[in-house]
C-alpha cells in the first residue's frame, strides 16, 4: 500500500520537474524574443525621431 502511493508521489515529482523545465525553456525563449524585438523597435524609433528631425 505504502509502495504504490510512493509510486505515484515520484511519478508526480518527475512530471512537476518536467513541466517546470519547459516552463523555464519557454521563458527563457520568450525573454530572448522580447530582447530582439526591443532592440528593433529602439532602432526603427530613432530612425523615425531622425526623420522627423530632417523635416524641422
Amino acid at each position: 500500500m505504502i509502495g504504490n502511493k510512493a509510486q505515484v508521489s515520484a511519478e508526480l515529482i518527475i512530471v512537476i520537474a518536467a513541466l517546470l523545465a519547459v516552463a523555464l525553456v519557454f521563458v527563457k525563449s520568450l525573454s530572448s524574443t522580447v530582447g530582439q524585438a526591443s532592440k528593433k523597435m529602439n532602432h526603427t524609433a530613432k530612425g523615425v525621431l531622425d526623420k522627423i528631425d530632417e523635416i524641422k
